[in-house]
């Protein structure tokens, strides 16, 4: 086992937001957040979404930092560096791992999906088509395994690429340079929607609250659906942001930067609705189309407006941006955990785990043509779905429970040692009085977002 002093560091403080923030920004800010925004009646949603990612999401981030930072660690073992003698915290220290993995076996197919609509907006293969037409070459993508294995190949090839240039050098520095590129290209496409004729009734309904639509749509139902895009939308529960806890100093506190981690996550959500919303209504399509909204609404839009493929290139470059970062982020986590643990070097684990996540990618990929008869939570369902349900509406909320636990009881690492490490450091201090909330009510939250995860799965089956 490596010894701690001798761990890698990274470089910055804005290194350390930027990759953590890299890892919270994935698809379900630029995919999912906007579809089920438009699906539950826009703005007003969006203020429920907020104030469950301060009451929920921001409490187990802190954590995450914690325990990282404290154990100087990768979570598959830092449980049972901070845990008391004779207990069993540390079980989960691998399963978390175990998690991440599971999360590359879809993630990485998903990510080969926006590299090659990348390259198919570029090259004008859209072109002509009409919204069957879009929505047959999409069916196409996933018809043909050969293409879509090499897609997923290529994405899995460039995360490792990444990661085994080291901590600095490749994940820092580069993944600094994907966020920055990242807004950027995000600021040019909602300008570029915002100024299209007809964009302004998809900023009223994206930007002012209309609360009778939350009626409409159930209070339940809009309240359940906001608290799990919170919980969600942060990766929180699998280690992925302790990682980088045990990467810096201890010179800032870790309630103010997860706050910054988490302005920034949101900022990229709200600046996707900037993007989609406007060029909805200018186009005259359904804001809430569901998943599909990005294979399929966006390729439409992007063939009715003038210079549609540079439009569509840099839409779908920005989204592999997002995809990408995560799973550099989740990379690292992975290959940490086989240097800390084994003492392998950097290189020998990320040629090692290049070849693991391909092979236990392609079930996701033969998911959708070869294996497609097999749909293992109802019908149409496959590999992917199922992969998603075990991470999830599985591990992530049995990870951020046993954090919580871990960091609030007498038998874990317990509320003072945890509130020591999260407000060392100059900044935002994490607030003592939140000791019964987080003991006692927290923990409920997450425990009806995971069993609720359960029912709507299993309704679906009977």
């Amino acid at each position: 086992m490596k010894n701690q002093t001798e761990r890698e560091t990274l470089a910055s403080r804005l290194g350390f937001i930027l990759l953590s923030a890299g890892c919270a920004i994935g698809l379900g800010n630029v995919w999912r957040f906007p579809y089920i925004t438009g699906l539950y009646g826009g703005a007003a949603f969006v203020l429920i979404y907020l104030l469950f990612l301060i009451i929920l999401g921001l409490p187990i981030m802190v954590m995450e930092f914690s325990i990282g930072r404290a154990a100087r660690q990768n979570i598959g073992i830092a449980l049972r560096t901070l845990e008391p003698p004779k207990t069993k915290w540390h079980v989960y220290g691998p399963l978390a791992i175990v998690g991440n993995y599971f999360l590359m076996m879809f993630y990485t197919t998903v990510t080969g999906w926006l590299f090659a609509y990348f390259v198919y907006s570029i090259r004008g293969d859209f072109v002509g088509l009409d919204t069957a037409g879009v929505g047959q070459a999409f069916n196409n993508v996933l018809a043909n395994p050969v293409s879509q294995g090499l897609w997923m190949i290529c994405a899995v090839c460039i995360g490792f690429l990444i990661v085994g240039r080291g901590l600095r050098s490749g994940v820092e520095k580069i993944t600094k340079w994907m966020m920055l590129c990242l807004f950027l290209i995000m600021m040019i496409l909602a300008v570029h929607s915002i100024l299209l004729p007809g964009a302004h009734a998809g900023l009223k309904f994206y930007l002012l609250p209309d609360f009778g639509k939350i009626v409409d749509a159930g209070l339940g139902e809009v309240i359940f659906a906001a608290m799990g895009q919170a919980f969600f939308t942060l990766s929180l529960g699998i280690g992925a942001m302790a990682i980088f806890g045990s990467y810096i100093d201890k010179k800032q506190s870790l309630t103010g930067e997860s706050i910054q981690i988490i302005i920034l996550d949101t900022a990229v959500a709200v600046m996707s609705g900037l993007i989609i919303f406007p060029a909805c209504f200018a186009y005259g399509v359904n804001p809430g189309a569901g998943p599909s909204l990005l294979f399929v609404t966006m390729p439409n839009i992007f063939n009715q407006m003038a210079g549609g493929r540079i439009w569509g290139g840099l839409f779908f470059v920005f989204m592999s941006f997002a995809a990408l970062t995560t799973l550099v982020a989740v990379f690292e986590n992975i290959t940490s955990y086989w240097m800390d643990v084994h003492g392998w070097s950097r290189r020998k684990t990320c040629i090692i785990n290049t070849v693991a996540i391909i092979i236990l990618s392609i079930p996701c990929v033969l998911g959708f043509n070869v294996w497609s008869a097999f749909q293992p939570l109802g019908a149409g369902t496959g590999v992917l779905d199922l992969e998603d349900f075990i991470v999830s509406t599985t591990l992530l909320p049995l990870g951020s429970l046993i954090f919580l636990f871990f960091c609030s009881q007498k038998k874990g690492w317990g509320w003072n040692n945890f509130l020591a490490e999260a407000d060392t450091g100059d900044g935002l201090k994490y607030p003592a009085w939140a000791r019964f909330y987080i003991t006692w009510i927290l923990p409920v939250i997450v425990l009806v977002i995971f069993v609720k995860g359960y029912i709507d799965i299993f309704s679906k089956l009977l």
